[in-house]
């Protein structure tokens, strides 16, 4: 599990200044078809919470987690509601004990023997000479033997794909901070946002709706991939803008990846990037300036 406090680059940047200009790299780092879980905490509180739910995620789905928070959360002081501890035990996943091993006679790393995407595996330690497996960076087949083989590679992709696919539902769930779905939105227009944005925005929506007389529906995204609830919130709205801070609109790339074609042209892109805070006065202005108020 990795937490990213992004700051601005790029290389060293500005030490002290803020920016959420590291999604990108961290939703596709690596070579080839390569995607990584992120997790997007927006308040102190969801730092701690959402720090717990990575580390579960990454034991219970095998695979690496990064948390991106960034230098405002991470540096400034915040007031906070109290940090609740842990009432439930960490996740392992999926766990075969030297019991286990002796009743099944060994085991394939990488199988999916229960149609979840997730093999069965090991801690190290476990006393049984079955519980060694090789672990490589090369090309393997289920068995976790190196292998060429262009089924066995293409198999090995598409159970990673399920696997990755499989976890909207288990990540953290979008918030409606305001309006929602086509039952209970208040407006044609919706934002979307995450991480310390939403302060800025919420005060943003304030000033909009006394200023101008608009109501506006926002909704918080805490991860990624992006839950089905996201792709509702866009479907029902006429245009979406989409709220961040860094230059290159990488929030509204994610998600035009992840929408349906018809959906990607109601995206808008509101972006902040130099180094300070995003503050209610931007996002107001530029809501103004391309809504032509």
């Amino acid at each position: 599990m990795i937490i990213n406090v992004q700051r601005t680059g790029p290389s060293t940047g500005l030490p002290t200044r803020t920016q959420q200009a590291d999604l990108l790299s961290a939703a596709f780092l690596s070579h080839g078809d390569t995607k990584h879980p992120i997790l997007l905490p927006g308040s102190v509180k969801e730092c701690f919470e959402l720090t717990q739910a990575a580390f579960d995620l990454a034991e219970r789905m095998q695979t690496p987690v990064f948390l991106l928070t960034d230098l405002d959360l991470g540096m400034n002081n915040w007031m906070s509601e109290p940090f609740d501890y842990p009432a439930k035990p960490l996740d392992r996943g999926k766990i075969l004990t030297a019991e286990d091993l002796e009743r099944l006679g060994g085991f394939a790393r990488y199988r999916d023997v229960d149609g979840d995407a997730v093999g069965w595996r090991t801690l190290p330690g476990t006393r049984h000479p079955k519980a060694s497996y090789f672990t490589r960076g090369s090309g393997h087949n289920d068995a976790a033997k190196y292998t060429e083989d262009p089924e066995e590679y293409q198999a090995v992709m598409d159970r990673l794909a399920q696997k990755f696919e499989k976890m909207r539902a288990l990540l953290p769930a979008p918030v409606v901070v305001k309006g929602g779905s086509s039952q209970n939105r208040k407006s044609g227009i919706g934002c979307v946002a995450y991480g310390s944005t939403d302060c800025a925005l919420t005060e943003s929506l304030d000033q909009i709706k006394q200023r101008y007389g608009k109501d506006v529906d926002y909704m918080r995204i805490r991860a990624w991939p992006f839950a089905h609830e996201i792709h509702d919130f866009v479907a029902s709205h006429d245009r979406i803008y989409v709220v961040e801070q860094d230059r290159d609109a990488q929030l509204a790339s994610l998600l035009k990846l992840d929408l349906p074609a018809a959906q990607v042209t109601k995206l808008r892109s509101i972006l902040h990037y130099n180094g300070l805070p995003v503050d209610a006065e931007f996002i107001t202005a530029q809501f103004a300036l391309q809504e032509g108020l």
